[in-house]
């Protein structure tokens, strides 16, 4: 068997799927099942049991899996070893993102950075923070951007940037500034579980006196984008970083609207896990992010 074969045999040993497996590695289905079987016949072991629709590792498969891990990493270690010595530093850097950061602040840093190290490419995949959190648990990714913190005796969180959450409205609602119990007249549009965005508003609406479970939540929405769409054509308000609504406030489509008294600040952080080493051209971004942080 070969490195291929086994970070083929990872895929499918942490999704529990052939066919999960087949999209993370952009293959098809066959194409994983021939690996496996080959693996299997090398081996002389049988790997998985299939019941219905699911299959289930077995013994064998387990203890496969704790070596196949420790191989790819010595291989990732070595790759690591090997960029260091390079006098230009190249290689594929996959970062996962929450949807703010992800979307309205590190395209705007990627440019300068590819600017500096134009061998090394860039993915960002952007979820919510908690999908971020379990991805660097669980070990698929490196390096983070979220909006708030989780598993923090897991996750090293580093923060390199601040953001400031408003009320965004459209333009039916005149002052700059409300009294918190306000926002229980007006419909409101709810971020799904496991934003960032929407677990800081918890928290702060806590430590204000709103009850959350008196908001007139008329839909629940899983983007930031979406949630945009919804307040400018009348569904209701929400609370949105001030990163996100900068164009709209430019061209006068939303409005920033603030509670009195009170800010809701909180910060973007670089999380990573407190078990893993970061690869070199990590290292490099992690300190790129430092230096080139900015605030609003």
């Amino acid at each position: 068997m070969d490195i291929h074969q086994l970070q083929i045999f990872i895929s499918v040993f942490k999704n529990k799927s052939f066919s999960k497996a087949a999209k993370e590695l952009f293959l098809t289905q066959p194409t994983i099942s021939e690996h496996i079987k080959t693996i299997e016949e090398e081996l002389n072991s049988k790997l998985f049991d299939r019941i219905g629709k699911s299959i289930i590792p077995t013994t064998e498969a387990e203890l496969l899996y704790d070596h196949a891990v420790r191989i790819i990493e010595k291989v990732e270690k070595l790759k690591d070893d090997l960029q260091k010595i390079k006098s230009t530093p190249s290689g594929n850097l996959h970062i996962a993102a929450s949807s703010i950061p992800g979307t309205y602040i590190l395209p705007k840093l990627i440019s300068s950075f590819k600017n500096i190290y134009p061998d090394i490419s860039i993915q960002i995949s952007i979820s919510d923070s908690k999908t971020v959190s379990d991805s660097l648990l669980s070990g698929q990714i490196f390096m983070g951007i979220v909006g708030t913190k989780l598993h923090q005796s897991k996750i090293e969180y580093t923060p390199f940037m601040n953001d400031e959450l408003v009320i965004a409205s459209p333009d039916f609602i005149n002052e700059s500034f409300i009294e918190p119990e306000e926002i229980l007249r007006y419909s409101f549009i709810m971020r799904e579980e496991g934003s960032g965005t929407r677990k800081e508003m918890e928290r702060w609406f806590n430590d204000i006196g709103i009850d959350i479970e008196k908001l007139k939540v008329v839909c629940i929405l899983s983007s930031t984008d979406a949630v945009k769409q919804a307040i400018k054509n009348g569904v209701g308000i929400s609370i949105l970083s001030i990163h996100a609504i900068k164009d709209e406030i430019e061209c006068q489509k939303l409005k920033a609207i603030k509670i009195k008294n009170y800010q809701m600040n909180r910060a973007f952080y670089i999380a990573s896990s407190t078990k893993r080493t970061l690869p070199h051209i990590y290292k490099l971004f992690y300190e790129f992010l430092k230096k080139n942080s900015f605030t609003l």
